[in-house]
């Protein structure tokens, strides 16, 4: 009886990623762009530099 509730158990979980998986995924990536929040700008500022740069030598 107690085999057949897990084996019910497990059997229904067959979606493979949940809800919660994917919402801590994303408060996980909101909370690494917080940190790294002046970095990220620096390098894309960078980025969109060096590509006005090179356009402007066309």
């Amino acid at each position: 009886m107690m085999k057949k509730k897990i084996k019910d158990i497990f059997m229904l979980e067959t979606d493979g990623i949940g809800v919660v998986e994917i919402i801590l995924i994303l408060v996980v990536l909101v909370g690494l762009v917080i940190i790294f929040r002046n970095q990220l700008t620096s390098i894309v500022n960078s980025i969109f530099t060096k590509i006005t740069n090179a356009i402007s030598t066309f």
